[in-house]
């Protein structure tokens, strides 16, 4: 136990410190870096590395789930090349910290669309505990890697599966995330689905791009349970660039869709959605729609419904909250550092 407080206390004080105002320069850096964090969505995205991954408590229960970690601490330290995402802020993080709590050494390339946010917070913590910075090295290539860790689109992910084919890795592939309406949700159930979906412009594998609805289910509630979120997707040019867009191919294709001036909904079996479109899928019964979702099983990120009432389901409004144990494609990152 006093090996695993030690370990953590660097990033126990790093948390504390992004709930200051010392965070408030680098929101704006990162803002102007990429126009998709908005000062809001990063300060949202460093709130919940706080929460859920630098508290002390959860990360002392986090890692007493691996009784073999002190003994390979010790033994075993390895540079692990990790190709990091740069879809939502600082999601390369969990990376980090797992690699350098398994006591292996970082070797880190950075997407550029979360570079800036990314320094930061490696520099806060190794001014926190100068020691790390001999763990951590941020380089372009990673030939000088002993195991690999990357995240990519299902195409990039078979050039990783060919690149680093002779050295251990765990390489992570396109996911969504899918909601389940039963028609008894409040409009505040629909205010939290809506944060499920639209929260850093549905661009994370935990963005809900696809709702099940019972048949004969009116939109209408949904719409106006969201519209209080309006003027922030009508007023960001990126986003609404990509409605317009969507929104033109279903006018000439006459393609069947619900529109309320920024959310576009249409009705497909498909799963994955474009930036500001939802799809939606009907169902008649939850036994129906476990068999249906049975067949997903390497797609699907995270389910949410009210309350969590569908098994294995997160409640509304919580996709965006990962725990320490919610690994990216369901693939243990610590169980598979501590086995190298």
């Amino acid at each position: 136990m006093k090996n695993i407080t030690k370990q953590i206390t660097p990033f126990v004080r790093l948390g504390k410190l992004l709930k200051t105002s010392a965070v408030d320069e680098v929101v704006l850096k990162a803002y102007a870096q990429n126009h998709w964090f908005t000062p809001a969505f990063v300060h949202e995205s460093l709130a919940a590395i706080a929460d859920e991954y630098l508290e002390e408590e959860k990360l002392i229960q986090w890692l007493q789930k691996y009784p073999s970690l002190s003994s390979q601490l010790s033994t075993n330290p390895q540079k692990i090349g990790v190709v990091m995402a740069g879809n939502i802020p600082g999601v390369g993080f969990h990376d980090l910290l797992c690699v350098l709590l398994s006591g292996h050494s970082l070797l880190a390339k950075l997407s550029t669309d979360d570079r800036t946010l990314m320094l930061f917070l490696i520099e806060k913590l190794t001014e926190i505990a100068p020691e790390l910075a001999n763990c951590i090295t941020i380089a372009d290539r990673l030939n000088a890697a002993d195991a690999y860790i990357a995240t990519g689109s299902d195409n990039t992910a078979r050039y990783f599966e060919y690149y680093f084919s002779k050295k251990p890795h765990l390489i992570r592939r396109n996911r969504t995330s899918v909601g389940i309406i039963n028609g008894n949700e409040t409009n505040e159930d629909l205010q939290a689905l809506g944060h499920d979906i639209l929260d850093y412009f549905g661009l994370g594998c935990r963005n809900v791009s696809k709702i099940f609805v019972p048949d004969g289910y009116d939109f209408r509630a949904f719409y106006e349970a969201i519209e209080s979120q309006a003027l922030l997707y009508a007023n960001h040019h990126k986003y609404f660039n990509n409605y317009e867009y969507n929104k033109s191919v279903y006018l000439v294709n006459r393609e069947p869709h619900f529109d309320n001036g920024f959310l576009l909904l249409r009705q497909t079996e498909s799963l994955v959605s474009p930036i500001s479109v939802l799809f939606y899928e009907n169902y008649t019964s939850t036994a129906y729609l476990t068999t249906l979702l049975a067949q997903h099983p390497a797609k699907i990120q995270c389910i949410v419904s009210q309350n969590g009432w569908f098994p294995k389901s997160l409640p509304f409004g919580k996709a965006q909250s990962p725990t320490l144990s919610d690994y990216a494609d369901g693939i243990d990152t610590m169980a598979f550092l501590t086995n190298l």
